[in-house]
């Protein structure tokens, strides 16, 4: 059982940066591959970014690869989502998500795929 708690969430305006984390408590953490998204009200959750167990691999969503970087601390069960350049569109509840995984290759950006989810940090960004 892992449990994950988000934070970092606020109001910024358009051009500005946040730091998002997730802190994850339960066993074997590093066995999890690690995983932002984000929601919008009425909207289909989407994926922003994975991290492998090692924090070897990532993967971005094509809308955040050049103004994203996800992170990992195993040692401190933290996982963390640098935006920087943010813009209105960016606007969403972004959510940490765990899958575990005997895998060490590119984690997955498969929703379906995750065991565990935060409850969700807010973020606005205004123009």
């Amino acid at each position: 059982q892992v449990q994950l708690v988000e934070s970092g969430g606020g109001l910024v305006q358009a051009g500005g940066s946040l730091r998002l984390l997730c802190a994850a408590s339960g066993r074997l953490y590093m066995n999890y591959e690690m995983a932002w998204f984000r929601q919008a009200p009425g909207k289909e959750r989407e994926f922003v970014a994975a991290i492998s167990r090692s924090g070897g691999a990532t993967n971005y969503a094509d809308s955040v690869q050049d103004r994203c970087t996800i992170s990992r601390d195993n040692a401190k069960n933290m996982v963390y989502l640098q935006m920087n350049s943010l813009n209105p569109e960016d606007t969403d509840d972004y959510y940490c998500a765990a899958k575990f995984s005997l895998s060490i290759a590119n984690p997955t950006t498969s929703l379906g795929q995750f065991d565990y989810w935060g409850q969700g940090t807010q973020v606005t960004v205004s123009s």
